[in-house]
């Protein structure tokens, strides 16, 4: 068996404290020839291997290598996998597969010895308390629902690179709402405040300028200058630069996926449980940060001002459609405020609609442009009197709050002419605007189970409510005398 690296040096070792060979290399466990060879030569076994330059096999590319070598030279970028299916473009027979990794091994040491310039990314030593970092990441893969409804979302993650310290708020887009409660949300679990909030270039953030760069947003600006903060942001397309926060988005998201694994299912009761039990997660994972985070601390200035509002307010005029239009999106609101003009609060995920100081509406949030939400009690008394005005209604299709109305709709438009059927099904609706929508609905999937079709008349009676009977009760005559007499005996009176 060959010496090892271990051996030699005991043998060295006794060789140079007894100068006898043969003792050494009893002591040493090696063969007196052997011991004789190492000392001679004055090396480790390691030193003395000769590198294994020779092929155990033949090179598939060695006549089209100096093709491939000149094609590397003329576009270095090329990758090994498209020379690959170059080749095998001018003759299919002549490489397999299998020989592709064989290629893109030999195109990674012409890179490493023939090859151009790499780039080089350089390590940076994060002070504490400096900086915090921010970046949306998307969470769908999380599979997460609502009421068992697959629920798209954002993730907005705040972290302080020197500690990994890091928070997260759910959020559906990358807005300046979204950015400004996640921000103000791990500030404020903090309680501290760093020298600079760094960013890449979210249109939250930054936009285009007319020289081509990016510049700050004046709300991105106004929310860094509320907080004493200093806004950075990195340079264009140079992701790593905001690295720490990238990488603890990987971190987090497979986190959260192996706690989702233990609690045995992806579905909460809103979004509200939903993000109470991220914060848990967090929480408890922040409370293994140790010294470092506590270095941070002791770097940050206290956070001394108050909450920002997490909404922007917009002014909105109801049109002669019952109807707002908030961030190139539709909503309805009650008939009665036709032509007045409503303050909305815009959050991140709904909308809040006030008339003159009080709350009216609150509805979800509409993402991208050209949407439309459309509550059919709003418009419900209108149509009635008009019915015409169903057949071609633009929002038509949100007149069926479920499928089973959509159901209802199409059976009476099979067994009556189009009018009858738009007028039944507006006085159902109206029906459930009136009373309560599952009531309805349960009546009209019973009627249709049975295979009738659904009339407005005897959804009514279905629906309505029982008679009760009052019972009579006796008047009851109260003698107040006793009253009179008791009041005589305290003062005398009866005397």
């Amino acid at each position: 068996m060959a010496a090892t690296d271990a051996q030699v040096r005991k043998l060295m070792e006794e060789y140079q404290r007894h100068g006898g060979i043969g003792r050494a290399a009893l002591r040493a466990g090696i063969d007196r020839k052997t011991a004789r060879k190492y000392v001679r030569e004055g090396k480790l076994p390691s030193e003395l291997k000769k590198p294994h330059t020779w092929r155990t096999r033949d090179d598939p590319f060695e006549e089209d290598w100096p093709r491939i070598e000149a094609m590397l030279g003329e576009a270095p970028e090329l990758e090994a996998t498209t020379i690959f299916d170059h080749l095998q473009g001018e003759d299919p027979d002549r490489y397999e597969l299998g020989q592709l990794r064989t290629l893109q091994r030999r195109v990674r040491h012409w890179r490493a010895e023939r090859g151009p310039e790499r780039e080089v990314f350089f390590a940076q030593e994060h002070r504490p308390g400096e900086a915090m970092q921010t970046d949306f990441t998307n969470a769908d893969e999380l599979d997460v629902t609502i009421c068992g409804e697959p629920f798209d979302h954002l993730l907005c993650h705040s972290v302080l690179p020197y500690s990994n310290w890091d928070w997260a708020t759910v959020c559906h887009s990358e807005s300046i709402a979204a950015l400004r409660r996640g921000v103000q949300s791990a500030l404020f679990r903090v309680g501290k405040v760093p020298e600079f909030h760094q960013i890449d270039h979210s249109t939250a953030a930054t936009h285009r300028s007319a020289g081509g760069g990016r510049e700050f947003n004046v709300d991105y600006l106004a929310m860094t200058e509320h907080f004493g903060l200093k806004p950075r942001t990195i340079g264009i397309g140079e992701k790593e630069q905001n690295g720490d926060v990238e990488a603890s988005n990987r971190v987090l998201k497979r986190r959260l996926k192996q706690h989702l694994l233990l609690r045995g299912s992806n579905d909460f009761e809103s979004v509200d449980s939903y993000e109470g039990w991220v914060w848990e997660k967090l929480d408890h994972g922040n409370r293994h940060r140790g010294k470092r985070f506590v270095d941070e601390l002791a770097a940050m200035r206290n956070l001394s001002v108050r909450r920002l509002p997490e909404y922007r307010v917009e002014s909105a005029v109801v049109t002669s459609w019952s109807t707002v239009r908030i961030k190139r999106n539709a909503y309805s609101v009650p008939s009665r405020l036709i032509g007045e003009t409503l303050r909305a609060h815009v959050y991140d995920q709904r909308i809040e609609l006030y008339y003159r100081g009080r709350l009216e509406l609150e509805v979800e949030r509409l993402r991208g442009e050209g949407g439309h939400r459309i509550d059919y009690r709003h418009v419900i008394w209108s149509l009635v009197q008009k019915p015409g005005a169903f057949a071609r209604y633009r929002y038509r299709e949100d007149l069926f709050p479920s499928l089973v109305f959509r159901r209802a709709y199409d059976a009476l438009s099979d067994a009556l002419d189009q009018r009858k059927a738009d007028i039944e099904y507006l006085r159902i609706l109206h029906l459930a605007a009136s009373t309560m929508e599952t009531a309805v609905e349960a009546a009209l999937a019973r009627e249709m189970g049975l295979g009738g079709c659904p009339r407005a008349s005897t959804i009514k009676a279905a629906v309505a409510p029982e008679n009760v009977e009052v019972p009579e009760i006796d008047t009851l005559s109260v003698d107040l005398g006793g009253y009179d007499e008791l009041l005589m005996d305290k003062h005398g009176g009866g005397r």
